[in-house]
C-alpha cells in the first residue's frame, strides 16, 4: 500500500561515459530534489558541471561502504515527505551499484519509486556484440576468487540465453580464460570496452583468442557479453541407450536421467521411463 504522505525516491540513470547522453530530465530532478544521494560526490559535482545544474537541495555521499547505514537516513527522509535522487557514477542505481536497499526499503514503507531512463552499459554492449538479443540474462561482475569465479560459470554452462557480465581491466584475461575452459574456446563473445567515450571499442571472437588478446592489457571499463549454450540435438534412443548402460555399470537411474535431461534438453521423466521400460522389456535376442 502506498503512504500517501510519503515523498518519492527516484532512481537516476547517469551518462556511462559521454555526459551529452544524459536524459534532459535528469538535470532538473538534480536541481529540484530535496536530497542528492551520490555514489561519488566529487563526481557528481563534475556531472552538474557538464550539465549545467545546481542542486537546490543537500547533497550526501551514498556508496557502497556507507550504504547499510545511510539507508535508514533517507528512508526517514522519504517518509516525511522528501524527494531523494539517487545517482551513482554511471549507469542506473541499484544495478551492480548502490540503490537497492533504499529502493527494498522504501516500497516495504510504502514510498513511490521511480527512475529517470537513461544510458545503460548492459544494452548498449547487448545492442552492438552482434551476438543474439532475443533473450539475455545480466550477471553482473564474476567473482574475483578464481574457485567461486570457475563455479559460477560451471552453472551457466548451459544457460542458452546471451550472458552480460561487467568485469574490471586487471582481471579481464582470467575471466576470459576461465570462460573459455567452461564454456568452450570458439564460444562466441564481445568485449566491449570504454562504451560512449573517445577510445570505445568492441573487440569480438571466441572466448579463448579473446583471452590472448586481453593478456597483453587492456585499460577501461569492461563488459563482456557471451552467445549462450548452443542447441544440443540429440537422438532419444541413443540417449536412453547411454543411461541404460551407465546404470549397468552401477550408477542410480535417477541421477543418470537428470543428468542427460540437463545436458540434452530432453525430459527427465521421458527418459527415466523409457530406461525403466527397457529395463523391463526381454531381450529378443
Amino acid at each position: 500500500m502506498t503512504n500517501s504522505g510519503a515523498g518519492v525516491l527516484v532512481l537516476a540513470a547517469t551518462p556511462i561515459g559521454d555526459p551529452r547522453d544524459a536524459a534532459p530530465r535528469l538535470a532538473l530532478e538534480i536541481a529540484t530534489a530535496d536530497v542528492v544521494a551520490a555514489e561519488d560526490t566529487r563526481r557528481f559535482k563534475r556531472l552538474c558541471g557538464a550539465l549545467e545544474v545546481r542542486p537546490s537541495g543537500s547533497v550526501v555521499s551514498y556508496h557502497e561502504h556507507n550504504e547499510a547505514t545511510r539507508t535508514a537516513d533517507l528512508l526517514a527522509r522519504l517518509v516525511s515527505g522528501a524527494r531523494v535522487v539517487v545517482v551513482t557514477d554511471a549507469g542506473m542505481p541499484s544495478v551492480s551499484d548502490p540503490g537497492y536497499r533504499l529502493v527494498a526499503a522504501a516500497v516495504e514503507a510504502g514510498v513511490k519509486v521511480t527512475c529517470v531512463p537513461g544510458p545503460s552499459a548492459v544494452l548498449m554492449a547487448l545492442a552492438v556484440s552482434g551476438l543474439p538479443v532475443d533473450r539475455f540474462c545480466f550477471e553482473g561482475f564474476p567473482s574475483r576468487k578464481a574457485g567461486e569465479r570457475l563455479r559460477s560459470l560451471q552453472a551457466l554452462a548451459q544457460e542458452r540465453r546471451t550472458m552480460i557480465f561487467f568485469e574490471a581491466p586487471h582481471r579481464l584475461d582470467a575471466t576470459l580464460a576461465a570462460m573459455a575452459h567452461v564454456f568452450g574456446a570458439d564460444r562466441p563473445a564481445a568485449v566491449c570496452r570504454e562504451l560512449t567515450k573517445t577510445y570505445e571499442e568492441v573487440k569480438r571472437g571466441g572466448l579463448a583468442d579473446l583471452a590472448v588478446w586481453a593478456s597483453d592489457g587492456v585499460k577501461g571499463e569492461i563488459t563482456i557479453v557471451v552467445g549462450g549454450a548452443p542447441a544440443v540435438v540429440t537422438d532419444p534412443e541413443a540417449a536412453v541407450a547411454g543411461i541404460q548402460a551407465r546404470v549397468a555399470a552401477g550408477e542410480r537411474l535417477k541421477d543418470v536421467s537428470a543428468e542427460v535431461a540437463a545436458a540434452t534438453g530432453l525430459s527427465r521423466k521421458d527418459l527415466y521411463n523409457a530406461a525403466l521400460a527397457a529395463r523391463r522389456s526381454p531381450d529378443p535376442t
